[in-house]
C-alpha cells in the first residue's frame, strides 16, 4: 500500500471522527501527490489537486518546500498543469508565508525572465517573514544594481506589506455567549487531558468546553442565526483565560469563532473576540493579542456603593455586586474600534480604548503580532540598505518618563533589555521591544511552537538568546503511545533548532523528565534577565519572567526578542516573626489573603508584576512565591535578594548546570557552559561590589505596598475551591484562604499529592523526616489514604540519595519508579500507601492521570480548577485543596484533615523553613 492510499485510509478513519482530511506536512506524501498530478491519467489526480491546493501546511515544513518546488516549475513552464496557472501559482506561494516559498520567490524575482521577475516582485512586496539568508540575497542583488531588488527593498522601506493591508472595520457586532460563571479556566477551552491533539487543531477543537457538545451546539446555532457577526466568548461575573496561556485554547476559540486565515491553509483561524467580566487573565490575553484578537475588560457587574462611597458586602463580608448592563448569551453589541467604546444600540456600555492601543490594532490589522514584528525588522533592514531613515508607519513606541521618579526592579530590568528605543529612563506603561535571555518550552505546547516556528519559516535560535529548554515534564508520568508518537518527534525538532532538549534525539543522555520551571530557574543566572516560558508558572526567582503562549515563544526563540508594555508593580514586604511549625507556603497563601484584607477584596497583584522583597530566601524556596504569583493572577513576580543570597543561588544553579552537562545534555555551541561561565561573572560581580543584586530605586513608585505580617499567621493556610459556594462565581478561585482549623480536624481526605513545581528539595526531607517522626509516635506509618509523591528534578532524587532521604522514602512506599520500565498507562485507582513516582508534573498537569473522579484531593500543586487535578462524579463534586507538604503528608496518614495539635507533634523538630524579612536596606 502507498503513502496516498494509508493516507486515504487516515481519511475514512477521520471521517468517524467527523473530521476533514488531516492538513499535509511531510515531504513523503506530498511528492506522490506531485507525481499523480503529473499524470493526467492517475484515478487520485483529482483528489490529489485538491490536497494540493487547499491542505498542505505552510512555512518550512518539509510539504511546503516540496509544494514551492512544483509551484516554480509551473510558473517556469517546466511543468504544465491546467488547473494550476502561472498567476495561481504565484497567489498559492503568497499564501505559504516565508521560508522556501520566499526562497522560490527570491529566486524568480532574481532571475532571467523580466515579466515573470516582475510578477514575483509583487508578491514579495506583501511577505514579511524573510530572514537574513533572504534578505542578504536582496541587498546583494541591490548592490549589483538589479532594478527589480531596488524596487522590493523600496517597498519594504515603506512597508507597504503593511500599509496597504485593508484598515480593521470601524464597527464590528458581537453576539455575546456566556462561556462560564465566575473565572473560566483555560481548561475550559483546551482540556489538559487532551494535551496530545494540539497539534491537530481540527481534532483538538472537538475539546472546545471539555467536550461539551451541547455548549458547542448552542455556539453553533448563534453562528447560524447571525451569520454576519461574530460570537463573543465571555466570563460572567469573573477572569477569563486563569490558569495559563494555552495557545491552543485561543486556537480553538479562534476555530469556532474567529476568521480564517487562508483558504488555502485549513483550520488556521484568527480574530477571536473574547470578554471577561473581570477581563482577561494577563497571559492569556497576550496569546490574544499574537492572533489579533480582541480582549474586552467588561466591568458590567460593580460593587455597590452606600452613600459614603464604602462597598456594601453582605452578611460573609462579601461585596455585593450590581449588574450595569447585560451581556445575557444572545445580546447584540457593538463595537467601534475608532470611538474604542462598546455600544448596545445606540446606547454606550463601555469605553474599551485598553482593547485598543496603537499596538494592538496593529496586531488586528495584521493578522496577529508576528507580522508587526518581522515587518518592524524588514522595514529597518530595507531603510539601512538604501541609506535612509525609516518611514515612521508602525504606531510610535510608547515611552513615559517621569523626572525624578526612581525605578522599580522590573523597570530596571526593561530598561536593561529595551532595544529601538529613544535612550530615555522609561517606567511602566512604555512598551518596549526588549532582548530574552532565556527561553523555556514545554512538552504539550512543544508541537504547538515548533508548528509556529515553521510557520514564520525559522530555521534556528536567534543568536543573541543566553540558552533555551525543551521540557518533557508535562509528559512525565505515563510513556504511552500517544507520547511515544509526539515526544520524539518534538524533541528532534528543537535539539536541531538549538534547543537543550530533556529527551535526547539520539539517545546519547537518559531521558530527564523535570518540570521545566525548575530548570529555568536554574539555568536563569542572571538577576537582570528576561525569560520567556511556554506555560504560565514560568516564574524565576532571579531576573523577571512571563509565562506566554507557544507562539510568544516561538517568536523568542526565533528572534531574541519579546515586545510588552512595562507593567506596574506591587511591592510586598514582610514584618514579624514566622512560628516555628509553619512553612513558607503558608505564607505565600497568607500573602495573597492580608493583600485582599488590607485592598477590601480588590486584587491589586491582577495584570501586575510582583516586587517580592524576600531577602533571604535562596532561588529554589524563594521560587514557591514566585510560582504562586500566577494563581495571583499577576503578569509576573520579581524576588529581590541579599548579595550573598544570591550568590547561593547561583552557586547551586552553577552546579546543576553542570550536572547537565556532564550528562551530555550540551550541545556543539556549549550554551550550557556559556550560562557557567555567566553564572561565575555574575558572581564575582556581587562579591567585589562592581555590581550588586538587582535592587529599586527607594524613590520607585508602585501601584500598591502590601505589607504581611507574619505575626499573624498562626495556623497552616488552605487555599479552598468551594466548590459548593451558592455563588458559581466564587467556587474555583485561587482566593479562597482558609486556615486549618476551619475543618475542624474532621474533613474526609481520599487522595495526597506531594510535587509540582512548588515543591523543592527542602519538600523532600520535610516529608522523609515527618514520616520517622509519625513511626515513632505511633509506633508504625499507616496510610488511611494514597500519597503520590513527584520530585520535581532529577537532581533532587540524586541529592537525595546522596544525603539518605531516599531510602527513607522507599522504605515506607509501595511503589518507586522504573526509568527502564515506565508506565505505558495511566493509574485508574490507588492503594493506601505511598507512591513515588518519575520527576515531572504527574497529577498537577491534569492531562494524563487524574484522582478518581469526586476524591477530595491533598496537594502541593497550584491547580483547584474543576476537572484538572480531580472530576467530580455523580454523587459528589471532586475537589483539590491546596496546602504545604506537611498538611498533605499528614492527611493522607490520617485519611482526613489534622488537627492542630496534630499537625504540630507531627512537625516537631523539623526545620520547615528558615525565612525571615531581612534586616537590610533592599532599595538603592
Amino acid at each position: 500500500m502507498s503513502i496516498y492510499q494509508d493516507y486515504l485510509k487516515q481519511i475514512e478513519e477521520r471521517k468517524d471522527q467527523g473530521l476533514h482530511p488531516q492538513p499535509i506536512d511531510g515531504a513523503e506524501l506530498l511528492n506522490k501527490i506531485v507525481e499523480q498530478i503529473k499524470d493526467l491519467d492517475n484515478e487520485y489526480r483529482d483528489g490529489s489537486l485538491n490536497f494540493f491546493i487547499y491542505n498542505v501546511l505552510p512555512g518550512t515544513t518539509s510539504a511546503a518546500s516540496v509544494k514551492a518546488k512544483f509551484l516554480k516549475e509551473i510558473i517556469l513552464g517546466e511543468s504544465v498543469v491546467k488547473e494550476i496557472t502561472p498567476a495561481f501559482a504565484l497567489e498559492q506561494l503568497s499564501h505559504m508565508k516565508g521560508g522556501p516559498s520566499v526562497e522560490v520567490l527570491l529566486d524568480l524575482a532574481l532571475g532571467e525572465d523580466t515579466a515573470i521577475a516582475e510578477d514575483a516582485a509583487k508578491v514579495l512586496k506583501t511577505q514579511v517573514f524573510l530572514y537574513e539568508a533572504d534578505t542578504e540575497r536582496l541587498e546583494n542583488a541591490f548592490k549589483a544594481g538589479n532594478t527589480i531588488a531596488t524596487d522590493i527593498i523600496k517597498s519594504y522601506a515603506q512597508a507597504e506589506f503593511f500599509t496597504k493591508l485593508p484598515e480593521i472595520d470601524e464597527k464590528i457586532e458581537v453576539v455575546t455567549y456566556i462561556a462560564g460563571v465566575g473565572d473560566i479556566s483555560t481548561d475550559l477551552l483546551s482540556p489538559g487531558g487532551d494535551a496530545h491533539s494540539r497539534s491537530d487543531r481540527e481534532l483538538h477543537g472537538q475539546c472546545m468546553f471539555e467536550h461539551n457538545k451541547d455548549m458547542q451546539n448552542e455556539l453553533l446555532a448563534l453562528k447560524e442565526q447571525h451569520p454576519d457577526k461574530r460570537v463573543m466568548l465571555i466570563a460572567e461575573k469573573g477572569t477569563m483565560g486563569v490558569g495559563s496561556s494555552r495557545m491552543s485554547g485561543v486556537n480553538n476559540v479562534a476555530l469556532w469563532t474567529g476568521v480564517p486565515f487562508s483558504k488555502y491553509v485549513p483550520f488556521i483561524n484568527f480574530a477571536p473576540v473574547i470578554a471577561g467580566t473581570n477581563g482577561i487573565a494577563p497571559i492569556f490575553l497576550t496569546t490574544v493579542g499574537v492572533t489579533g484578537g480582541i480582549g474586552l475588560d467588561l466591568k458590567n457587574w460593580v460593587q455597590q456603593k452606600d452613600a459614603e462611597g464604602n462597598t456594601i458586602r453582605d452578611e460573609e463580608g462579601e461585596p455585593i455586586l450590581k449588574e450595569t448592563y447585560s451581556v445575557a448569551t444572545g445580546t447584540i453589541l457593538t463595537i467601534n474600534t475608532k470611538e474604542k467604546k462598546l455600544y448596545n444600540g445606540d446606547t454606550e456600555l463601555k469605553d474599551i480604548s485598553a482593547a485598543f492601543t496603537p499596538q494592538k490594532m496593529e496586531f488586528m490589522k495584521a493578522g496577529g503580532s508576528y507580522a508587526v514584528v518581522f515587518g518592524k525588522k524588514l522595514q529597518t533592514f530595507a531603510a539601512k540598505a538604501l541609506g535612509i531613515e525609516a518611514p515612521q508607519v508602525y504606531a510610535t513606541s510608547k515611552e513615559i518618563t517621569i523626572e525624578g521618579q526612581g525605578l522599580t526592579a522590573v523597570e530596571k530590568i526593561f530598561n536593561k533589555n529595551a532595544v529601538g528605543t529613544s535612550g530615555a529612563t522609561l517606567h511602566a506603561g512604555s512598551y518596549v521591544r526588549a532582548e530574552v535571555n532565556i527561553v523555556g518550552s514545554q512538552d504539550t505546547t512543544g508541537l504547538m511552537t515548533s508548528q509556529e516556528l515553521e510557520m514564520m519559516a525559522a530555521t534556528v535560535i536567534s543568536p543573541i538568546v543566553d540558552g533555551a529548554y525543551q521540557s518533557g515534564c508535562h509528559t512525565a508520568s505515563v510513556w504511552d503511545d500517544k507520547s511515544k508518537a509526539n515526544i520524539p518527534r518534538l524533541m528532534s525538532f528543537m535539539n536541531d533548532f538549538g534547543l537543550i532538549t530533556g529527551r535526547d534525539p539520539k539517545g546519547k543522555y537518559f531521558p530527564m523528565t523535570d518540570v521545566i520551571h525548575k530548570v529555568l530557574n536554574d539555568i536563569t543566572v542572571g538577576d537582570w534577565d528576561i525569560i520567556i516560558g511556554g506555560d504560565s508558572h514560568t516564574r524565576m526567582s532571579k531576573g523577571v519572567a512571563f509565562g506566554a503562549d507557544s507562539g510568544t515563544v516561538a517568536l523568542a526563540l526565533a528572534t531574541g526578542e519579546a515586545s510588552m508594555p512595562i507593567p506596574e508593580s506591587v511591592k510586598v514586604t514582610f514584618k514579624g516573626q514566622m512560628k516555628s511549625y509553619m512553612d513558607f507556603r503558608d505564607v505565600v497563601h497568607a500573602t495573597q489573603q492580608q493583600m485582599l484584607k488590607q485592598f477590601g477584596g480588590e486584587n491589586v497583584f491582577q495584570g501586575r508584576v510582583i516586587e517580592v522583597h524576600i531577602g533571604t530566601l535562596t532561588a529554589d524556596e524563594a521560587f514557591t512565591f514566585t510560582d504562586w504569583t500566577a494563581e495571583m493572577k499577576a503578569k509576573a513576580s520579581i524576588c529581590i535578594s541579599e548579595d550573598d543570597t544570591l550568590i547561593e543561588s547561583l552557586e547551586i544553579a552553577k552546579g546543576r548546570i553542570q550536572i547537565m552537562i556532564e550528562k551530555g545534555m550540551d550541545n556543539a555551541k556549549q550554551v550550557l557552559k556559556g550560562l557557567v561561565n555567566k553564572a561565575e561573572t555574575r558572581i564575582t560581580e556581587l562579591k567585589t561590589g562592581i555590581k550588586p543584586s538587582l535592587r529599586p530605586d527607594a524613590n520607585a513608585k508602585y501601584h500598591a505596598e502590601v505589607v504581611i505580617d507574619l505575626d499573624e499567621i498562626s495556623e497552616p493556610m488552605i487555599a479552598d475551591p468551594d466548590v459548593n459556594n451558592e455563588d458559581v462565581s466564587k467556587r474555583y478561585t485561587h482566593d479562597n484562604i482558609r486556615p486549618l482549623s476551619f475543618y475542624g480536624g474532621t474533613k474526609k481526605v481520599d487522595l495526597g499529592f506531594v510535587g509540582s513545581c512548588m515543591v523543592h528539595k527542602g519538600d523532600m526531607k520535610i516529608l522523609a523526616q515527618m514520616l520517622k517522626n509519625v513511626e515513632a509516635q505511633y509506633g508504625k506509618v499507616e496510610f488511611k489514604a494514597p500519597l503520590i509523591v513527584a520530585p520535581p528534578t532529577y537532581n533532587i532524587v540524586d541529592e537525595l540519595k546522596a544525603e539518605g532521604d531516599w531510602d527513607v522514602l522507599v522504605r515506607y512506599s509501595g511503589f518507586e519508579f522504573d526509568d527502564n520500565a515506565p508506565k505505558g498507562e495511566a493509574r485508574t485507582g490507588y492503594e493506601n500507601m505511598l507512591y513515588l513516582e518519575r520527576p515531572g508534573c504527574n497529577l498537577c498537569m491534569g492531562n494524563q492521570e487524574k484522582a478518581a473522579p469526586g476524591d477530595t484531593v491533598m496537594a502541593t500543586s497550584t491547580r483547584l480548577f474543576q476537572g484538572r487535578v480531580v472530576k467530580d462524579s455523580g454523587e459528589k463534586k471532586g475537589e483539590s485543596l491546596l496546602s504545604s507538604t506537611p498538611v498533605v503528608v499528614l492527611s493522607t496518614i490520617l485519611g482526613r484533615t489534622p488537627t492542630l495539635a496534630e499537625y504540630e507533634a507531627a512537625v516537631d523538630g523539623i526545620v520547615l523553613t528558615k525565612f525571615k524579612p531581612s534586616t537590610k536596606q533592599l532599595v538603592r
